[in-house]
């Protein structure tokens, strides 16, 4: 490690590393200091019985040939050598309900998703057809989302003041339609009377486009962007918790890691949660009201997963997700749960291998867990580089809740229990720990119909050299933090400056062929 770089990068979650890579790639000396035992946030894997699984990314959209995704990933390097699967087209998420054994499907293709839910809601086409629009409308109002420079529209009350419940229930009368259209909002931590129909659309529209999940786990995204980093000369350091920033008249000067490292720069970018950087800082160097705001914008809600290693050949490939709720009628309120009720809804996924057969070899189910459940083990810290207990009584917790899980799943797979080798769980301390989000959030922070600017976070800090990127910023998800991390080097390049390079190095592979 160096002592002085142009641009340090603290955490080496996906905007941090796509940062990186341009930064590194327009001749900058780059260096991404890292706490964890991996690289990636939210891209790491571990393996449990030499079964790999995902810690968040499940999987990913827009990554057919000329979609968003993939021309950021073709514009990075990183296309040739990734392993991914496509899910099936007609039904890449499936939508259920507790009393109801019909299947809803989400679609690849707005024709083909029209298609199939008018096949099951004969008398809906209209709507459907509505739905579609307005989700592809939305999306061209979003330049980057279509790698195109320009900002938001931000003057457009429709995208930030309706929210996505409301749009849904304009459009039909329809309960089970309702029910099925927001189906998935557990992508996104959806709420009735705050998720504007934006989050919505941009989180749903990349994946009818195209639906892919990584092969053999995300973390192989994750050592391509480091792979490339290296060859432009950036370098990345795992251990290195940054514990530690040095501001000197209004300018950040230099990070230290918890191993006493220290490194100067030119430019810093925090990937580490914002609130958690202004700490780093000291709350002194800004101004009151922006400490005050950026620490009083609330988290989104947290998760319990349990991942399972199959039983050899016992449990089919299943190449899709399944969103299940107990009631169609109160989708957009799953979060609400008591304890008696919980879990009211869950996404189960499996992963894929490179050579994926007929068998699976695990899954994972994901539900909501609010951080007050594990409040008593707060002061408790346990990843793999810093090892410890949080005691016998948070084990029990764990192992009450996996149970509880287990016998819902069992009302959709009947015959699950028996497939089950072991079980292993992740709660909001888990995600707090291993991705240093506040309070184990999902997705960031809030967005709200009702105060549709709050959430919003420029990557420019008040501080003139230290800038934000992640999911904190604008958008989660794979697509969200890839466009965030253009979004922080613009502010160090020049705002059109990438989207040019992206769209001029296209045009030049088209005319070769």
């Amino acid at each position: 490690m160096k002592t002085y770089y142009d641009v340090v990068i603290i955490g080496s979650g996906m905007g941090g590393l796509v940062a990186a890579n341009i930064l590194a790639r327009e001749g900058r000396s780059v260096c991404v200091l890292e706490k964890n035992n991996q690289f990636g946030g939210n891209l790491q894997t571990f393996v449990r019985e030499r079964t790999i699984f995902d810690t968040g990314v499940h999987y990913i959209g827009g990554l057919s040939e000329g979609q968003n995704l993939y021309r950021y990933f073709d514009y990075l390097g990183i296309l040739e050598g990734l392993e991914f699967k496509q899910l099936n087209t007609d039904g890449f998420d499936i939508i259920t309900f507790d009393n109801d054994p019909m299947e809803y499907p989400h679609a690849q293709g707005y024709d083909n998703f029209r298609k199939q839910l008018v096949e099951r809601f004969p008398d809906e086409e209209k709507a459907i057809q509505t739905y579609c629009d307005k989700l592809q409308e939305i999306c061209t109002k979003f330049p980057l989302y279509n790698v195109e420079n320009g900002k938001p529209y931000s003057n457009d009350p429709d995208i930030f003041q309706q929210s996505a419940k409301d749009f849904i229930d304009s459009i039909t009368d329809n309960e089970k339609l309702r029910a099925v259209l927001g189906g998935s909002n557990l992508l996104y931590a959806g709420e009735p009377d705050r998720t504007p129909i934006y989050v919505h659309a941009l989180s749903c529209n990349s994946y009818i486009e195209s639906a892919y999940r990584c092969a053999d786990g995300g973390s192989q995204i994750t050592k391509l962007l480091i792979r490339k980093l290296k060859e432009h000369g950036g370098e990345a350091f795992k251990h290195s918790e940054v514990v530690d920033i040095e501001c000197v008249d209004k300018q950040i000067v230099s990070v230290k890691t918890a191993k006493g490292d220290v490194v100067l720069g030119e430019h810093f970018i925090s990937n580490i949660e914002p609130k958690h950087t202004l700490t780093l800082v000291g709350e002194e160097h800004f101004r009151k009201a922006y400490t005050r705001r950026i620490q009083e914008l609330e988290s989104t809600i947290s998760a319990f997963s349990i991942h399972i290693v199959l039983k050899p050949e016992t449990f089919k490939y299943l190449n899709k997700n399944y969103y299940h709720f107990k009631d169609h009628r109160s989708i957009w309120k799953a979060h609400e749960y008591t304890e008696d009720s919980w879990p009211e809804t869950y996404m189960l996924s499996m992963g894929a291998r490179k050579n994926q057969g007929e068998w699976g070899d695990q899954l994972t189910a994901i539900t909501y867990m609010r951080y007050e459940e594990v409040a008593q083990w707060e002061d408790t810290f346990n990843t793999v580089a810093h090892k410890n207990s949080r005691g016998q009584t948070y084990e029990q917790f764990k192992l009450e809740k996996a149970e509880l899980f287990v016998q819902e799943l069992e009302k959709k797979f009947p015959n699950i229990r028996a497939c089950i080798q072991s079980v292993h769980t992740s709660t909001p301390l888990s995600y707090r720990d291993y991705i240093g989000c506040n309070q184990g959030s999902m997705y960031g922070y809030v967005k709200d119909v009702n105060n549709p600017l709050k959430a919003f976070i420029s990557a420019r800090t008040k501080i003139p050299n230290l800038y934000f990127t992640g999911q904190s910023l604008n958008m989660h998800g794979i697509l969200g933090v890839t466009i965030s991390g253009v979004v922080t080097c613009s502010e160090i390049l020049g705002s059109e400056y990438i989207i040019n390079k992206i769209n001029t190095r296209e045009k030049k592979q088209k005319a070769i062929v």
